[in-house]
């Protein structure tokens, strides 16, 4: 319909011009011209259900476990790809971590505190995508001796891979409403993470199969390391064997094919 009317105004504006009329009707229609605009289509939220309670709920600062071990250091959690909470569930945007890091109760908190205050709760809704600390980290009190065994339990906290999502938020909003939110918290938490939608996280894992499957460059990490070429077995570990180089302990490369 629109595009109707600009045809037509822009006839008529046409018949002006070349009769040499330029009095009230010519600049009139100029005017009604530029002041189209073709908008796009509102996306449709009928099919989304909001849930009861759309806030965080709040974490607990300490797991209840009958009894309590302490842990070794185990490096390896935060290590490599991410193998659960790794695709979108119930919202569309989300918070997906681009590397590897522990979240304290601390980061839970500035999570939930973000998000609930700046979300519109009558719309929009959030759920947590990572556990609440269960992990044991041990310190020693100031100017103790070395030696004595391990120390004393200090608090606890979550583990988080690559890939892995941290907050999902969804409901009757679009992108540009909670990213404000979202990215004001990705830019607080203690590895690089980054704001995602569905279409942008399908996107992205689009982009790095295309990567892999068009890539001309017969020289890959993963054809090297197979080959053993120039005997590089030696110094590889068997983690940068499984993951074809794209990990160096807790850092991702999105990037390497």
């Amino acid at each position: 319909m629109l595009s109707f009317v600009k045809a037509a105004v822009g006839g008529f504006t046409g018949i002006c011009r070349a009769h040499g009329h330029q009095g009230p009707l010519h600049s009139h229609l100029k005017v009604l011209t530029a002041g189209l605009q073709t908008h796009a289509i509102p996306p449709d939220f009928s099919d989304v259900v909001l849930p009861e309670k759309p806030k965080l709920k709040p974490t607990k600062k300490v797991p209840n476990f009958k009894t309590i071990k302490k842990e070794m250091k185990n490096l390896q959690d935060i290590q490599g790809p991410a193998t659960a909470a790794n695709t979108f569930k119930k919202g569309r945007y989300a918070i997906v971590a681009m590397g590897g890091g522990y979240l304290h109760w601390g980061h839970f908190e500035m999570i939930r505190f973000t998000i609930n205050r700046k979300m519109d709760t009558k719309r929009a809704f959030a759920r947590w995508r990572v556990n609440s600390p269960y992990k044991p980290i041990t310190r020693k009190g100031l100017g103790q001796r070395m030696g004595g065994g391990k120390g004393a339990i200090d608090h606890y906290v979550t583990p988080v891979r690559a890939g892995r999502f941290i907050v999902e938020v969804g409901g009757k909003v679009e992108l540009a409403e909670v990213q404000e939110a979202l990215s004001q918290v990705a830019k607080k938490l203690p590895f690089p993470a980054k704001v995602m939608s569905r279409e942008s996280h399908e996107a992205m894992l689009k982009n790095q199969a295309e990567k892999e499957q068009n890539n001309q460059n017969p020289w890959t990490f993963k054809q090297i390391a197979q080959g053993n070429m120039l005997g590089i077995r030696r110094i590889l570990s068997p983690f940068d064997v499984r993951t074809h180089g794209r990990f160096t302990g807790k850092f991702y490369f999105p990037g390497r094919v």
